[in-house]
């Protein structure tokens, strides 16, 4: 024990180990060494030792006294000490003092034989670990805070600089984020940007990887105080998976190492399957917080052409690789592929070198192998449009596709086939632009507007040929144009494409069409699949599109993790869903040009009223009129389950004529006529009740139905009114 001796007969043994046991429970960081001096005080339990040479029995201090001195039985000391213990019990004169004592005044003795040196040290340097650690954070704190009143980064990574203590830098990334987490979106996206900012440069990977742990950790302190805490800290870890800074393996390691219940769990399955599985996730998750909505594609493919003429000058392939890096679009790096190799058709001297920069690229993982597919394949395609301007565009581009192949940075198999000869274009490119651009304006004149019968004009003014290309491409382009605005203008365009009366095949085509684009709409529109998904369905419950189109459409997009499949995934869960017609309908507000959705009760009134009018005199004319004004077409099985309910109430035929009149105007297809009678005989027990016969007379009516051709032959219910499939009865 540093800074005191035990010497035989001077302390005892019960003194020894209730010192050694007390010391040995004191915390080394927290509790200074006890210090006793040379001069401490026997146990009284001890024997005087007439040897010792303080005792005053032994020879050296009779010398000093020359005889007994009479103050030597004096229980009154003399000494200007007060030796009376102190309030704590312990410090007063001859004692011990107290076994935990925690003064800072005691110092470790250097003459103890037992003196460790490298403890003290160990000891000084964790507690100046502690006070720089403690002055770190201090300071670490005012920056942030500084950062999110200004707004520099340069400034902010300059004095992250001047602390020069990298192996805390963890701490400034569990600050950042934690004190944006509690703010607006302009901070969490400031947050965000700040940290791709310094990734690297300015602090390790590492220090940021460990600062998302110890951020995932505390997950259950800050939903304390921060009540969305697992959704905004999941999209804080997607976003820095989404721009490298945190690698995809992170979420599964983490999750290994927590408690199931533990409400960081909950915040790494909401990165990985809210954000991250989700379709398109990198442009949704870089603007939830209004990130990059500057950016525009235009922009984007600007920036792309400098970096790239840039580079044909210099020659400088780390910069450029820099640069492409800096843009941040990782889904768009198709566009560097595509615009490269332009660029090395049109100028054949630079060819070499830009080959060189795309196979650097792609080597590096900079661009990966399926944007390096669709960069060529969006030539391919683009090739016969090049040979205007390139003669033997293909030629060379197929010298282009070889030489790639050879050096192993592209598979050739995975790309179309490219042939010699061109294809023979079906229609005329002058005569599909020039469409393009008119029907872009009839568009935006309709938006303004809400003329339908003007855009029928102008269409049949324009397409006199009723060619279903131009059908596509007006299909297309209108609900580009819609997506890209408001929900009014999208019922709109709902609105419009039910009325146009298009054929399905060319709806089907502009569909595809669509869907092929997807990926540069999504730069524009990163909702772009629930847009697409919304109207697939919204046209078939408009019943522009029937159901088995939708599987047409997934033929002619086969990939399991296109865009294409994606679209058609959500748009048939959405028509799955209970109601789903009623709130397809009105998912934009319904109705069109801005007029608000009908509800159910409502619209069931009017049809009531309608069927009312009509049997008591009025004209099937003005009954079909009224139908078509509700405009909504797939709750027209309403009508039929009314009218049925109303004939075998009142055994009065006149809404049958009705029924016959409106099946063949169309105005009621067979699948509402089979969905109509089908909710009749789902409440037949409860007509049973008021019509006792109501069973043989709907079974008669179903005959007359099918002989009619409204229902399928192999429509059936069983006797409890149940409908049942196959003609299984």
């Amino acid at each position: 024990m540093s800074g005191m001796e035990f010497s035989d007969g001077f302390v005892s043994t019960e003194h020894r180990e209730l010192h050694h046991s007390a010391a040995e429970s004191a915390d080394p960081l927290s509790v200074s060494p006890l210090h006793v001096g040379p001069k401490s005080p026997r146990s009284p339990k001890s024997p005087k030792s007439s040897k010792s040479p303080n005792s005053p029995r032994s020879p050296k201090m009779q010398e000093k006294t020359g005889k007994a001195s009479p103050l030597a039985h004096d229980r009154q000391s003399h000494s200007s000490v007060d030796g009376r213990p102190k309030k704590g019990g312990s410090g007063g004169k001859g004692s011990w003092g107290g076994l935990l004592d925690t003064e800072n005044t005691c110092t470790v003795d250097p003459s103890d034989p037992n003196f460790d040196s490298s403890e003290e040290c160990e000891q000084s340097n964790a507690k100046t670990e502690r006070v720089d650690f403690e002055e770190y954070k201090k300071k670490a704190t005012i920056i942030v805070e500084e950062f999110f009143a200004t707004d520099d980064i340069n400034s902010t990574a300059n004095e992250l600089r001047e602390l020069d203590m990298p192996s805390y830098s963890f701490y400034f990334v569990k600050k950042l984020v934690s004190k944006a987490m509690d703010r607006h979106d302009k901070e969490k996206e400031m947050a965000a940007v700040l940290l791709s900012a310094l990734y690297a440069d300015y602090i390790d990977p590492p220090q940021v990887y460990k600062g998302f742990c110890k951020l995932v950790e505390s997950a259950d302190d800050l939903i304390v105080d921060i009540p969305d805490t697992v959704d905004v800290l999941a999209l804080f870890i997607a976003r820095a998976v989404v721009d490298d800074i945190l690698p995809p393996a992170f979420l599964k390691k983490q999750m290994n190492d927590l408690t199931k219940d533990s409400k960081g769990v909950e915040v790494l399955k909401r990165a990985e399957k809210g954000y991250l599985a989700a379709p398109l996730h990198a442009e949704i998750i870089e603007r939830r917080w209004g990130g990059s909505k500057k950016r525009t594609v235009d922009n984007v493919k600007a920036k792309i052409n400098n970096l790239l003429i840039e580079y044909v000058v210099s020659g400088d392939k780390k910069e450029a690789c820099r640069c492409i890096k800096e843009l941040k679009v990782p889904f768009f790096h198709h566009e560097i592929v595509k615009r490269a190799l332009v660029m090395a058709m049109e100028r054949r001297q630079a060819e070499g070198r830009l080959l060189d920069l795309l196979k650097e690229a792609a080597e590096e993982g900079l661009i990966n192998s399926s944007q390096v597919s669709k960069g060529f394949g969006r030539m391919i395609d683009y090739v016969d449009d090049l040979s205007l301007d390139i003669p033997n565009a293909r030629g060379i581009l197929q010298s282009l596709i070889s030489k790639a192949a050879s050096e192993g940075w592209v598979c050739a198999s995975s790309l179309k086939s490219l042939s010699l000869e061109p294809e023979k274009p079906s229609l005329e490119d002058s005569v599909a632009r020039a469409f393009k651009m008119k029907a872009q304006s009839i568009i935006q004149e309709y938006f303004l507007s809400g003329d339908i019968s003007e855009v029928c004009n102008c269409l049949e003014s324009e397409n006199m040929t009723c060619s279903s290309e131009l059908n596509a491409i007006f299909v297309k382009r209108m609900i580009t144009l819609a997506m890209d605005r408001k929900n009014r203008e999208k019922e709109m365009a709902s609105v419009l494409l039910s009325s146009l009366c298009f054929p399905a095949d060319d709806v089907v085509n502009g569909f595809v069409m669509l869907i092929e684009s997807a990926d540069d709409t999504a730069l524009d529109n990163p909702v772009v699949v629930e847009d697409l998904a919304m109207f697939l369905a919204r046209s078939v419950v408009d019943e522009v599109l029937a159901p088995q189109h939708l599987e047409e459409i997934g033929s002619q997009c086969v990939a399991p993790d296109s865009i294409g499949s994606k679209v058609l995934k959500m748009s048939k869960s959405l028509l799955k869903a209970r109601l789903s017609g009623e709130r397809i309908l009105r998912c934009w507000g319904g109705g069109g040009s801005s007029r608000p959705g009908w509800a159910v009760e409502d619209v069931k009134d009017k049809i009531g009223k309608l069927l009312e009018e009509f049997e008591s005199g009025g004209g099937v004319r003005e009954a079909c009129r009224c139908m078509k004004e509700l405009g909504m077409p797939f709750f027209n099985h309403e009508v039929v389950k009314k009218a049925l309910v109303t004939i075998m109430e009142k055994k009065n035929e006149r809404l049958w004529i009705l029924l016959e009149e409106c099946f063949g105007s169309g105005l009621i297809t067979m699948n509402q006529m089979t969905k109509g009678f089908g909710r009749v005989a789902e409440s037949l027990d409860d007509l049973a009740l008021d019509v006792p016969d109501a069973q043989k007379q709907f079974a008669r009516y179903v005959e007359r139905a099918k002989m009619a051709g409204w229902l399928d032959s192999s429509f059936c219910f069983n006797k409890s009114g149940h409908v049942t499939e196959n003609g299984t009865c």
